[in-house]
């Protein structure tokens, strides 16, 4: 992990951050770097969690983590995809569990984007060149529906309507505990936690994070939950869900002392709807819960 501090000077005052940052560190941050790291939570203003769109005044502080650098494989990798639904302009996969998104500089393994490359022609020339085509992501041990771009004015317009909250996703969570209200709003900032920067948390300072959820099945010790959310922060259902008390059964990142994850995570983002890029035509996509998820709440109900 390395570490970069700068001081903004007069002359970058009133700049966005993303822009100050790349004028700063001279060039050594692009832009487009810079948002990214932004958006993941690996810049501090002033030791806060910010925006990109943050305004930087003079003597501001801002630092930078980033892992170290090392070469990224972007070669085609063929996998047994579940599509759901293909065109002209846009693929929609249903991810499983255990599967990351897109490689990174720490990631080894082969990716959903390395799949897709060997799925769609020409992926790899659309957007960021390590995520080729992707509009949103989901955490690797969530499983569940994902839209890829198939060429760049797609990209670029499903962009845009995930901006304007045009495209919604609808995730069901295992939980454990049982919630006993059936309606409920989580509303509390998420930002990096302090002590574990692979971790986020809620934390005073943090960017604004909004969950609703439903309850749709209890059990003896688990609720059954839906799903969905105003914001789109790293991690968001799960640390919310953590904030709360009901952390997701089988998250090996913020489950509970000693929690089983031998059947993985049992979150999954279950049904996608987004306007068509080129024909504007609103779709919605479901995909079923995968076996080990569908399989304990069977076992529950049996028991209940």
């Amino acid at each position: 992990m390395k570490t970069y501090h700068y001081v903004i000077p007069e002359t970058l005052a009133g700049l966005r951050l993303d822009k100050a940052l790349s004028d700063v560190s001279e060039g050594l941050f692009s832009r487009n770097r810079a948002r990214t790291l932004i958006e993941r939570g690996d810049v501090t203003l002033n030791g806060y969690d910010t925006k990109r769109s943050a305004t930087v005044r003079t003597n501001d502080t801002v630092i930078v983590r980033v892992e170290d650098a090392t070469p990224i494989d972007m070669e085609p990798v063929d996998m047994a995809l579940d599509i759901v639904h293909e065109d002209a302009d846009i693929l929609v996969v249903n991810k499983p569990s255990g599967l990351i998104v897109h490689p990174a500089e720490t990631v080894r393994e082969p990716t959903l984007v390395h799949g897709l490359l060997a799925a769609i022609d020409d992926l790899g020339q659309i957007g960021d060149t390590t995520r080729p085509g992707i509009v949103h992501r989901i955490d690797k041990d969530t499983s569940g529906l994902l839209v890829v771009a198939k060429h760049e004015a797609a990209l670029k317009t499903l962009q845009k309507a995930l901006q304007a909250r045009q495209i919604a996703r609808e995730y069901l969570a295992l939980v454990e505990g049982v919630i006993s209200h059936n309606k409920g709003k989580i509303d509390a900032p998420i930002g990096r936690d302090p002590h574990n920067r692979k971790r986020m948390t809620v934390i005073a300072g943090g960017r604004d994070s909004v969950t609703h959820f439903e309850v749709v099945e209890r059990f003896a010790k688990h609720t059954l939950i839906r799903c969905t959310l105003d914001t789109g922060r790293t991690h968001q259902i799960r640390v919310h869900l953590r904030y709360i008390d009901h952390p997701v059964v089988g998250d090996p990142t913020y489950g509970r002392r000693h929690t089983d994850t031998t059947h993985g995570q049992h979150l999954h983002a279950a049904t996608l709807s987004l306007p068509h890029p080129t024909t504007g035509e609103a779709l919605t996509f479901s995909a079923p819960l995968p076996n080990p998820f569908a399989s304990l709440l069977e076992e529950l109900r049996r028991d209940a």
